[in-house]
């Protein structure tokens, strides 16, 4: 048996969580995304295909693929990652891209490009990915009060994504027609609210899945930041996640903003893994 041969392919999530569930659980922030696209996949019926390293009777790393997009990996050796790539071309899997680790995403990468010669193309946006240790609330918080949204704010939801989208370059359309296929639509979200009630700042948040909360979504209008609005509303949802029974509170952020990096590490959280992607030409 070849080292490729090793990993197990299944288009059945429900296959793959009983395979793999144990081990994503076991380390559910640095898992985030297999746990978080494995129910999304689950939920809405999306097709995709999974895959799991086993060796010895135990789980050595997953990877998951939507139709049309590129490998998710969890954290891979470089051997792991040279077997699958060499699993994958063997096979004649299209792999457009990879999303990973960083270390893991560099070792698929160069065994990408030795197993089909397709080279690889960084992508500019770099994350790191924060896992939320001591909860560090900002003193003092600014006055006013967070408000969870409910179904009947779906107006007011569908306004905030669509500010934070444009404010990170991410060419959406959401409106009631579209929410409900967005990635955006299975989340909770809390505004931070002034005393008369003006919203000045939202943070969403995945459903606990696996142990973990991602928080997902944070955005403050041009205007309204440094008067630690985000921080507020940031630490309402990690209070609330860790309320709901989250081993790990957990979020992206953009290398390239110093600011928000910043004020995650004043709330408490701390460097998981920074996170990378690159895109493969036709090989």
């Amino acid at each position: 048996m070849s080292a490729g041969d090793d990993w197990y392919l299944t288009e059945d999530v429900d296959d793959f969580l009983a395979r793999a569930g144990g081990f994503l659980r076991s380390r559910p922030g640095a898992h985030v995304m297999q746990l978080t696209w494995a129910e999304r996949v689950r939920v809405r019926g999306l097709a995709a295909l999974f895959g799991v390293l086993e060796r010895g009777n135990e789980v050595h790393g997953t990877f998951f693929r939507l139709q049309g997009r590129g490998l998710g990996l969890s954290p891979l050796t470089p051997e792991h990652a040279d077997s699958l790539a060499a699993r994958m071309a063997a096979q004649g899997h299209a792999v457009p891209s990879v999303s990973a680790d960083e270390r893991t995403a560099v070792a698929f990468a160069e065994a990408w490009r030795r197993h089909s010669g397709a080279a690889a193309t960084p992508r500019d946006l770099r994350l790191r990915l924060y896992r939320l240790g001591t909860p560090t609330p900002p003193e003092p918080l600014p006055a006013g009060r967070a408000r969870v949204l409910g179904e009947q704010d779906l107006d007011q939801v569908i306004f905030w994504c669509g500010e934070f989208a444009k404010s990170v370059g991410e060419d959406v359309s959401l409106d009631a027609a579209t929410w409900a296929g967005s990635r955006f639509a299975d989340k909770r979200y809390t505004l931070w609210e002034t005393p008369d009630g003006t919203p000045v700042s939202v943070a969403g948040a995945n459903p606990l899945i696996g142990g973990q909360i991602q928080v997902d979504v944070v955005h403050t209008p041009a205007h309204l930041r440094g008067r630690g609005y985000a921080g507020a509303v940031v630490t309402e949802v990690g209070r609330a996640a860790l309320a709901a029974g989250a081993q790990d509170v957990v979020l992206f952020a953009d290398l390239a903003n110093p600011t928000s990096n910043a004020l995650y590490q004043r709330l408490g959280y701390r460097t998981l893994t920074d996170w990378a992607g690159y895109d493969f030409d036709g090989g």
